[in-house]
């Protein structure tokens, strides 16, 4: 395979760790960079050390025929659309989080990437963690046995010393505590536990005053398809440092965050502290992006499906939506959902 040609929309704090980690192979490329504001984009590129077209037009960058995959860190409203383009025109996607903000959105996407099969790998970045490689590892070395109760939680507060938050906090734009951030945690426990069934959630907001237009607190209960149970929480206004907690039920074990308790070690009294690299900080240079990009540049060349592909990714946003949907009317909500 050639160099691969990247185009990466937006040149924001996320934009800036691929514009880094695709520069840095010897294999891609980051030919373009799209941005409605040419000056500023420009500014980002040298800073970065970087020499890249500037597209003031998603349009103009997709069309081209130098394009070979569009990375989207646009706001997630416009993203089903921009995808659903790059589809149509055969580029290959790296998406960010949310993926859409509703199913029709996320619907619209994969009908799009099942007429045009390209290649895709979506942002649950947490996913190369070194910490999430260990457990998976160990998980799938029946180190604990089948997880029966997952509980993770997603506490950051995401307040206005982020750029982010004045857009969101939006409910046009940040959507949910669950969509804004807290899907990681849902996808974590699809990632750790399996398939989610059936979903319950609350939300609460943290201050009256909160410029928040949702809940940005909440908390949801699954009941998963091995028969297990989980729960995720979110809270985007606390009073805390970043945690991203894991906690782990097995039939032969547990493990919480990087300690481990297993069958597999029989004279064990106590947890073993793994040393590791945790999911604990907010800064997105602390995010295995490279890694993704990796993953992303192996399976492509390897005709595989990425760590996490659209359609896997898919499968998280539903159960946000299902979160969203039964803190808007009180009830449970079953998946999986029949696309119509």
């Amino acid at each position: 395979m050639s160099i691969l040609r990247f185009a990466v929309v937006g040149t924001g704090w996320v934009a800036g760790e691929y514009l880094k980690a695709i520069h840095a192979r010897q294999d891609a490329e980051v030919y373009a960079v799209v941005s409605a504001h040419h000056a500023y984009a420009q500014q980002r590129l040298a800073e970065l050390g970087l020499n890249a077209r500037i597209f003031e037009r998603y349009e103009d960058a997709v069309a081209d025929p130098q394009v070979d995959a569009v990375v989207l860190c646009s706001t997630p409203g416009i993203r089903p659309e921009q995808a659903v383009l790059a589809a149509r025109q055969g580029k290959h996607i790296v998406f960010e989080k949310p993926l859409a903000m509703n199913r029709e959105g996320l619907w619209a996407i994969a009908e799009a990437l099942e007429a045009n099969p390209v290649h895709t790998v979506a942002g649950f970045v947490l996913r190369w963690n070194p910490s999430f490689n260990n457990t998976k590892a160990l998980i799938q070395d029946d180190a604990i046995g089948r997880v029966f109760m997952a509980q993770i939680d997603y506490w950051h507060n995401i307040g206005p010393h982020y750029p982010q938050y004045r857009w969101s906090r939006t409910k046009e734009l940040g959507g949910s505590s669950m969509l804004s951030a807290g899907c990681h945690a849902v996808d974590a426990v699809r990632y750790f536990a399996g398939e989610i069934e059936e979903v319950t959630a609350y939300g609460c907001r943290t201050w009256a005053d909160s410029e928040y237009e949702f809940d940005s607190n909440a908390i949801a209960i699954f009941k998963l398809r091995n028969g297990g149970i989980g729960k995720v929480s979110s809270s985007l206004e606390c009073k805390t440092t970043y945690k991203f907690n894991i906690h782990l039920l097995g039939e032969k074990g547990a493990i919480m965050n990087n300690q481990l308790f297993s069958h597999k070690l029989p004279g064990q009294t106590e947890y073993a502290t793994i040393p590791t690299i945790l999911p604990d900080s907010g800064d997105v240079s602390h995010h295995p992006f490279a890694e993704e990009i990796d993953d992303f540049m192996q399976s492509l060349r390897g005709k595989t499906r990425s760590r996490c592909d659209f359609f896997d990714a898919m499968q998280t946003m539903e159960a946000c939506f299902a979160i969203d949907e039964s803190l808007a009317s009180g009830r449970k909500v079953s998946l999986p959902l029949v696309r119509s």
